[in-house]
């Protein structure tokens, strides 16, 4: 077992904890993403990484009913997929290759790409639906030391918002979200 394999566990546990702690009213909830609800929270994850995944290094994941028709179970189909390619023995020796990041070790692909956005995204979940927000806090203080040197390039993928001010005494909690754009 990777460490990719064993991170994405614990993050994607967290988060499946998120969404089915969603109360079927809540999912239409305005998230902090601009123009999100609930759903789009999730339906992102379930959306974007399938295709990354295929184009880089030509796998598939099995996937799970619309987002619109049942959000829990399509997070869980798309997780468990996620979860079963990282604990593959085999997943070690493909590589992911991309034109904005040239070839990566799959594992590291998936775990510095698809399972920081689950980390992310755990804590917009659960503020859109009213539930547990605090993340684990060392991963937290990781992520950002290591996105920090990067501000400028993370500004310019269009994939994070303007930075927010807070003030120094914040938590690093805080302080990661409001890096990656997040009112707190």
């Amino acid at each position: 077992m990777t460490r990719a394999a064993d991170e994405h566990r614990a993050v994607a546990r967290d988060f499946t904890d998120r969404v089915r702690g969603v109360r079927p009213e809540t999912w239409d909830n305005p998230a902090p993403c601009d123009g999100w609800v609930a759903r789009d929270v999730v339906r992102h994850l379930v959306e974007w990484f399938p295709p990354f995944l295929k184009s880089g290094a030509g796998l598939g994941l099995p996937k799970g009913p619309p987002v619109d028709v049942d959000p829990v179970a399509a997070w869980t189909v798309h997780s468990e997929g996620v979860q079963a390619l990282l604990d593959d023995p085999a997943t070690a020796e493909k590589v992911l290759s991309n034109p904005h990041i040239g070839d990566v070790p799959l594992d590291q692909a998936v775990d510095r790409f698809y399972t920081t956005d689950v980390f992310l995204h755990t804590w917009d979940l659960a503020r859109a639906t009213g539930q547990e927000e605090r993340l684990d806090q060392d991963k937290c203080a990781q992520l950002l030391e290591g996105m920090l040197p990067l501000d400028d390039l993370l500004r310019t993928s269009g994939q994070y918002g303007p930075r927010v001010e807070v003030p120094e005494s914040a938590d690093v909690q805080a302080r990661l979200l409001a890096f990656i754009g997040r009112t707190v």
